[in-house]
Formats: structure tokens, C-alpha cells, sequence
């Protein structure tokens, strides 16, 4: 018990010592979205059910109470003017009495969340794979377009940390007042957004080079997508938070849709079934027949018929359709039997074909010819 709260301690002194900016992986000028998204991304990373590495659970808590002084404007205005010891004396020396665990359910949805955050697009689009991926699984690579936060300047647009002033025409606000004369004497005032920073209270003296003040570039992101067995047609996979990138939102998700590739000819799905087409010619219609199916996983499935077989006949094969998913088991596999007629037959096989089939009118027939 004394070893484990003097490991609380020495996590919370370690915290209180590091720049609250470098371990979030922020500059001084981020953003309430930045500090939010970078908590986020840490947090999860860093998260002890997640992570196992020895210092994973003392990275989450100094990320932890990185977040919560950032996260708090009154707490970041001391430490931002007073450093480390103003922000104790503002605690009374109590430290940070914040559950780091508690702080990333809430933030997560475990909990009540007192702050609304404009979130970007969400994209979504359609993704083709092949049956046989739905059928076994598949890991497939792609990659996505999309617009991310400077590296360089970090979404801020200034070349330096620096170069970002406060706006002198609003002092910081982001408003102007403006005075209008209604009558002779009488004037009315109004708040209008600072056309000297656009509503953002700074201003920069110098753009960066990297993305010439854009904030944002372009970037091509590369993913995996995880097919799993039987995955349903139109089954959504959300990657989220890798939508396009803003300094003024918080990232969307980015959404596959997933389903198989139509193509003639081949094996079709209707839910947990399997569809195939089996030709055959008219005297295996007639006599029976065996044959191999190679299923889309390459097993092979042993086709027998004895007897007649009638056009558009079904056969159902249990257990071969696609796996359940998320489950046990498989569907059932449909096998329907198309018999396709010769172009053209000679007259000995016509003839033999009239002697099963014609009976005593046939051999009539064939006696008339031959006188």
C-alpha cells in the first residue's frame, strides 16, 4: 500500500515537473480543439488496458494532469503567466485531485461532458471487395486524400510561436465596438466581428513557410481495412478522427462501406447463402453425373446427382454458405442445375434418341424407310 502511493506521488511530482505544452505534443498557442485532440490520441495510446509497456500507466497519468491544467482556462492562464509554482500556490499545494481513469471515461462518454466540440465532416464511401475476401477475411491496404494539420507550424499558420501576436484593433477579443449615429445626438453602439483578425483575437506577423498561413496541407494517409468472415453487405467500418483536419473542429470520421464486387457468372450472396450455377449437358440430366465445385475459400465441394436431373433443379448443401458473422456456423449453399441442349445432332444419335423416346410409332417409321 506504501509503495503503491508513493508511486502515485512520484507520478504526480514527474507531471508537475514537465512542460504540461511537451506532453501533449502542443505549442503555447493550441487551441482548446488542439489540447482536446491530442488528449484524445494520447490518451488512448498511452491507456494501461491498451498499452503494456512498464511506463504506459505513468505516461497516462502525466498526460492525464497535462489535460486537465490545459483543458481549464482559469489553470492554463496561471501556468501559462506563472509557471509550475503558481499554478501549486492557486492549489493550495494540493496538487492535482483529478482521477486520471475518471477524466478519460468522461471524456469517452463514460460520463457527463460539459463541453460541446464542433467536430469536422464525416466521410463516407463505398468500398468493393471480393466475395471471396467476405468469405475468409482479408486484410486489404488503401489509401485516403485528405487534409492535415501543418507539421511545421501546427495548425496555428505562424512561423513561429512568436509570430502570433495579440490583435491591437480588438485587443484579443475577436469583437469591435462600433458607434452609429442614429439622430443628431443620439448614437447607438454595436459588436461586430475584428476585421483586422477575422473574430480570432490574434494575429500573424509572419506566415508559415510550409504551408504559406494555410494551417492545412494536403497528405495521403495510409490504412487497413479488416474484412471479416461473413461480414454483411453494407457493413460500415468507422476509422475515427481521420477525417480532414482543421484548426477550428475537432477531426470527423472516416467511413467504408463495405460490399462485395458484382461480377457475371460466378457465386452470388444473399445473406448467409450462397448461390451457384451448375451447367450440364442432357445426358448427365438424364443419367446422373459427379462433379467438383471449388468453393471460394478453394475447399473443394462433391457434387452428386443420380437419376434425372430437371432444368432450374436446386440442390441445397448445408453448412457451405458464408460464416455467420461474428459467429459460429455457416449458411447453406444453393446449387441450381442448368442443362444446356447441343446446337445440332447427327442422324445415328437422332435416330437412337427416336427409338427411346418415339416407341412403337418410331419403329413404324423406320421401317417405312427402309422399304
Amino acid at each position: 500500500m506504501l509503495a503503491s502511493s508513493l508511486l502515485f506521488l512520484l507520478c504526480i511530482t514527474y507531471a508537475l515537473a514537465a512542460d504540461y505544452y511537451k506532453v501533449l505534443d502542443l505549442h503555447k498557442s493550441a487551441s482548446e480543439t488542439d489540447i482536446r485532440k491530442a488528449y484524445k490520441r494520447l490518451s488512448k495510446k498511452f491507456h494501461p488496458d491498451k498499452n503494456k509497456a512498464p511506463d504506459a500507466e505513468n505516461k497516462f497519468v502525466e498526460i492525464s494532469h497535462a489535460y486537465e491544467v490545459l483543458s481549464d482556462a482559469k489553470k492554463r492562464q496561471i501556468y501559462d503567466r506563472y509557471g509550475e509554482e503558481g499554478l501549486k500556490q492557486h492549489e493550495s499545494g494540493g496538487g492535482h485531485n483529478a482521477n486520471p481513469f475518471d477524466m478519460f471515461s468522461n471524456f469517452f462518454g463514460g460520463g457527463h461532458q460539459h463541453t460541446q466540440v464542433r467536430r469536422g465532416p464525416t466521410s463516407l464511401t463505398e468500398f468493393d471487395v471480393t466475395l471471396a475476401d467476405m468469405y475468409e477475411g482479408a486484410s486489404i491496404d488503401f489509401m485516403i486524400k485528405k487534409r492535415i494539420l501543418c507539421d511545421h507550424c501546427r495548425g496555428s499558420g505562424a512561423a513561429s510561436d512568436s509570430d502570433i501576436h495579440t490583435c491591437h484593433g480588438c485587443n484579443g477579443s475577436g469583437v469591435q465596438i462600433v458607434k452609429q449615429q442614429i439622430f443628431p445626438g443620439m448614437f447607438a453602439q454595436s459588436q461586430v466581428t475584428c476585421d483586422k483578425c477575422a473574430g480570432k483575437g490574434k494575429v500573424i506577423a509572419k506566415k508559415c513557410n510550409h504551408c504559406s498561413g494555410e494551417k492545412v496541407m494536403d497528405h495521403t494517409a495510409h490504412y487497413t481495412l479488416e474484412v471479416q468472415p461473413g461480414m454483411p453487405e453494407g457493413h460500415e467500418v468507422v476509422f475515427e478522427g481521420e477525417g480532414d483536419e482543421s484548426p477550428e473542429w475537432e477531426a470527423g470520421d472516416v467511413v467504408l462501406r463495405v460490399r462485395s464486387k458484382k461480377e457475371k457468372g460466378t457465386w452470388r450472396r444473399k445473406e448467409s447463402s450462397l448461390y451457384w450455377k451448375e451447367t450440364i449437358g442432357v445426358d448427365e440430366a438424364l443419367l446422373g453425373f459427379e462433379r467438383n465445385i471449388t468453393h471460394l475459400d478453394g475447399h473443394t465441394v462433391r457434387v452428386l446427382r443420380e437419376g434425372v436431373t430437371q432444368p432450374g433443379f436446386v440442390q441445397v448443401f448445408k453448412e457451405e454458405g458464408m460464416p455467420h458473422f461474428e459467429s459460429s456456423g455457416h449458411g447453406d449453399l444453393f446449387v441450381e442445375y442448368i442443362v444446356v441442349l447441343p446446337t445440332e445432332i447427327s442422324p445415328q444419335t437422332r435416330r437412337k434418341l427416336t427409338d427411346v423416346f418415339g416407341g412403337e410409332k418410331a419403329a413404324d417409321r423406320h421401317t417405312k424407310d427402309e422399304l
